[in-house]
């Protein structure tokens, strides 16, 4: 998977992953959104046999870093895969 930045300011952020589908994109969106300064966040995938998809950040304020937000997202996320890799091997062994 590789990720380009198609634009990084104080308080914006949208990168570009490749090789990526909606499941993930989804989930950083909803992650990103449970943070407050999150004034707006979402993902795009311009054409879904030719396009990678967007993911764009914009913060209420310049309080907070976009990059910032996006990486505690995917580490929400993980912790979240994780949690339920867990319970699903405990649930299967019983």
């Amino acid at each position: 998977m590789k990720i380009n930045v198609l634009n990084k300011t104080e308080n914006e952020l949208k990168i570009e992953i490749i090789g990526a589908d909606h499941g993930i994109c989804n989930l950083l969106q909803k992650k990103i959104l449970l943070d407050e300064n999150v004034d707006l966040a979402g993902y795009d995938v311009p054409h879904p046999l030719a396009s990678n998809p967007i993911i764009y950040v914009r913060m209420k304020d310049n309080k907070s870093k976009p990059q910032d937000t996006l990486l505690t997202a995917a580490k929400k996320a993980i912790a979240d895969n994780d949690d339920f890799t867990k319970a699903l091997e405990k649930a299967l062994k019983a």
